[in-house]
């Protein structure tokens, strides 16, 4: 059995840092202490680096059709781009579209089994209500799928109604289900986005007008009730706005079972980003805000009103008439110029599953606004515990999986698009000069990623099946 012992770490955990050695023995931790002396060990010496768990992204979307094209990034490119940022883990979603939900669970396994680079497991998005559903819920769980997204947006197309999430809620609260919601208002989208088009507005910026904030806010707390009502766990995803923060502030303090997850760019990025010529690459749903919004989202981070720290990566060519380079080949996939005259038909998302640790390592721990633990927590170990993997992922244990991280905390950087490894052209953060990024990381005790190396391959990655139950946080 190959063993690697790390030397002179700061472990980094959601309650303590401490200076250890590390042992690796195959797959798993084996052994935390000071002074570590092992055999036929190949030894590390990280002093002066961090240790921390492979980061875990609980909201991707790989090789998913919108409109005429698919997001960019499949079951390797974008595994092997989240690895180069220090994520070991992630959580993608199987739509719906056949009546049989676990021929749909299936049918993505099938097609991500041989491209995973890194672990990874579903969520299922729910967007039809009925008998057949309902009744079909409960055996999800034999899939080791134990997550329902639902929507109260894209009228006709993904959402429900209230009383249908009541409905799956209940089954969901039953059988140990945890619900994940996307929350904006269909409705008033649909007027708005009608009105905006006979009046000739057809800029990007019309995409961030006909979603106002309000419809999340409102929705926020609407989905509250439901969970209240329920007494069913929820999960919002991708929070945007400050009203959906003070919403669950309100919620969870009054003891109702509900969780957060935001993402870097609604942390960095304003509406403002869309007036720009090149507004298209910041198109996606729910679209960023203003600074206010920032900055209250931020505070939601620093006081743990929210949980998770996600990407909701989902990522296009800005100009798919042209090809890029990967891997020595070349790519070419339709993307943003799809819709050039008309907002609509912009397809929906951003890279960002390399970007998220990083960033939030130099906006948020390098300024001051998160400590080192709390990175921990937001990146890896909520995730971990809310999703049912928790201690074989997110810590640093002994018996839980080798999925870590040396980071290096004073290396300084100039990020991009060829630095994040995503399968696209383009980079919300070309640029940005960072400090602090991951030296090496491990999956199940290999090194996959060494400084600018590439050494995972296609196929590595095992789908994690989860039980039911897990925590609320």
């Amino acid at each position: 059995m190959e063993k690697i012992l790390i030397k002179n770490g700061i472990l980094i955990s959601p309650t303590e840092t401490i200076e250890t050695d590390l042992l690796i023995e195959g797959d798993k931790i084996a052994q935390l202490g000071s002074n570590l002396e092992v055999d036929g060990t190949e030894v590390i010496d990280a002093f002066g680096k961090y240790l921390m768990p492979g980061g875990i992204d609980p909201h991707v979307h790989l090789d998913l059709p919108m409109f005429d094209t698919v997001s960019s990034d499949d079951h390797y490119t974008g595994h092997k781009a989240a690895a180069f940022g220090g994520t070991t883990t992630v959580m993608d979603f199987v739509e719906d579209k056949d009546p049989d939900l676990l021929k749909n669970i299936a049918a993505l396994r099938e097609k991500a089994d041989p491209k995973a680079a890194i672990d990874y497991s579903f969520h299922i998005n729910i967007t039809k209500f009925n008998d057949n559903v309902a009744s079909q819920i409960p055996a999800i769980l034999e899939s080791g799928v134990t997550t329902l997204k639902v929507f109260t947006a894209y009228n006709n197309r993904l959402r429900l109604q209230d009383g249908e999430i009541f409905q799956l809620m209940q089954i969901a609260a039953k059988y140990g289900f945890l619900t994940m919601l996307h929350a904006e208002n269909g409705d008033v989208i649909d007027i708005l986005v009608e009105e905006a088009l006979k009046a000739g507005h057809t800029e990007p910026i019309w995409h961030a007008r006909t979603r106002p904030a309000w419809g999340a806010v409102e929705s926020v707390l609407r989905s509250a009730a439901l969970a209240a009502q329920s007494n069913a766990p929820l999960y919002i995803v991708h929070m945007n706005t400050a009203g959906g923060i003070d919403q669950l502030a309100y919620a969870r303090e009054r003891g109702v079972p509900i969780m957060g997850e935001t993402c870097p760019q609604y942390l960095l990025f304003t509406e403002n980003e869309l007036k720009r010529p090149d507004g298209s690459k910041w198109i996606c749903s729910p679209p960023m805000r203003t600074k206010f919004d920032n900055e209250r989202i931020w505070q939601g981070l620093m006081d743990n009103t929210l949980q998770t720290m996600g990407t909701d990566h989902c990522p296009f060519f800005y100009d798919g008439t042209k090809s890029i380079n990967y891997e020595g080949e070349a790519v070419m996939i339709p993307g943003k110029e799809l819709g050039s005259d008309d907002f609509t038909k912009i397809p929906n998302g951003l890279p960002g599953v390399a970007d998220r640790m990083p960033i939030l390592w130099t906006e948020g721990v390098g300024k001051g606004k998160i400590t080192p633990n709390q990175f921990v927590a937001y990146t890896s170990a909520n995730p971990a515990r809310i999703f049912g993997l928790y201690p074989q992922k997110g810590c640093l244990e002994p018996g839980s999986d080798a999925d870590l991280v040396i980071w290096d905390p004073d290396k300084k950087l100039v990020y991009g698009v060829d630095v994040a490894h995503h399968r696209t052209d383009y980079n919300l953060y070309e640029g940005w000069e960072l400090q602090g990024y991951p030296e090496k990381v491990f999956l199940r005790g290999k090194c996959i990623v060494d400084g600018d190396q590439w050494l995972g391959k296609r196929g590595q990655g095992q789908f994690l099946a989860r039980k039911p139950f897990a925590e609320v946080i």
